[in-house]
């Protein structure tokens, strides 16, 4: 990372544990709880057979008894009301202050109040609060709207994010474009704010997450998504998005390396055939893997063997995610990772299993 007092890991750093908010009845789920418990299961046993893993639940034992019993012991649980499962969105974000964590605590309104989101917004410091991050120092920053989906961190002081998130409306929109990128120069240590005019997918909820368009796979490597489908509804701003991501230069000068992810043919939601969000971008780095969707459709084996140019030293694990994107997220939408710390990668606290 970049010799600043504020910085923004990436998320390939070396992590101390993966969060996952589990679906449960009272959620949007409930209609498909059975299958996307399967696909949370799934989730959890890859994670939790490579580092520590919180799972936020309504009750335990109903989850625990779910998950295979190998992983149990690398798994803490915390009893908490939530809304629903995004994770990604509703975590806390890791910064590093002068070498020290600290979790952000961010307001979470429900991407720009389109949701409820009351318990979701208390999650990170009801678990900070339970002694989840014992070397944590907590910062409520609930006066600035900012979702972890929105935002990507090169871990050398470059974010990469999206206008049509950022500067839409509900969220911080009493503040100007370079007002908000001076805050997350300030929260972040950030030299650098690379901003997508363009990029969107049918479906989606969020306002065009980056994560849902673009990643950094490392500080030189950018995986996107492209579709070269002139008849598409995405063709042209993807094709837009493209053209930036050519433009940007990393801090050096030099251009990034560019990874295209194909487009998914389209999904379509059974019950009423609105197209579904699905997106290879939406991947989940963790320590020594990828955890990388797929959606059961032809395109599948092209996007793995792309992403496996952009991490070949890691293990690919592809994760069906069909279920997920019925509520227009993926596997890092459900997920947020908290980087492991100076003087420890395993002091996670809670009831372990």
């Amino acid at each position: 990372m970049m010799k600043n007092q504020i910085q923004l890991p990436a998320e390939w750093y070396p992590q101390k544990a993966v969060q996952l908010t589990w679906p449960h009845k009272n959620s949007d789920w409930n209609y498909l709880l059975d299958k996307v418990e399967a696909c949370f299961v799934q989730i959890a046993e890859a994670v939790a057979n490579r580092e520590p893993l919180i799972i936020v639940c309504p009750q335990t034992d109903n989850v625990k008894t779910k998950i295979n019993s190998k992983v149990w012991g690398n798994i803490t649980f915390y009893e908490l009301e939530s809304n629903d499962t995004w994770a990604r969105d509703h975590g806390g974000i890791t910064i590093f202050d002068g070498g020290k964590p600290v979790l952000y605590d961010f307001c979470f309104n429900g991407w720009g109040m389109k949701f409820a989101a009351c318990y979701d917004n208390q999650i990170t410091r009801k678990l900070h609060k339970s002694g989840a991050f014992t070397d944590y120092k907590y910062s409520n920053m609930n006066f600035f709207v900012l979702e972890g989906g929105s935002i990507e961190s090169d871990g050398l002081g470059t974010i990469l994010t999206t206008e049509d998130c950022l500067l839409s409306a509900n969220r911080n929109d009493s503040l100007s474009k370079s007002e908000i990128e001076g805050c997350l120069k300030q929260f972040f240590g950030a030299g650098r704010i690379l901003w997508l005019k363009n990029g969107y997918l049918a479906g989606d909820d969020t306002d065009s997450h980056v994560d849902t368009l673009a990643r950094f796979c490392s500080p030189n490597t950018i995986a996107y998504v492209k579709c070269t489908d002139e008849t598409d509804e995405h063709f042209e701003a993807l094709s837009k998005m493209e053209d930036e991501l050519k433009a940007f230069t990393q801090a050096n000068g030099e251009p990034y390396r560019l990874i295209a992810l194909p487009m998914t043919p389209a999904i379509l939601d059974p019950i009423d055939s609105h197209r579904l969000p699905a997106t290879y971008a939406n991947f989940l780095i963790i320590n020594g893997a990828v955890l990388f969707p797929i959606y059961n459709c032809e395109t599948d084996k092209e996007a793995l063997e792309a992403i496996k140019t952009a991490f070949p030293d890691r293990e690919i694990v592809p994760i069906d995610c069909s279920v997920l994107i019925r509520q227009h997220g993926s596997l890092h939408c459900v997920t947020m990772q908290y980087p492991a710390t100076t003087t420890s990668t395993s002091s996670v606290a809670g009831t372990l299993v």
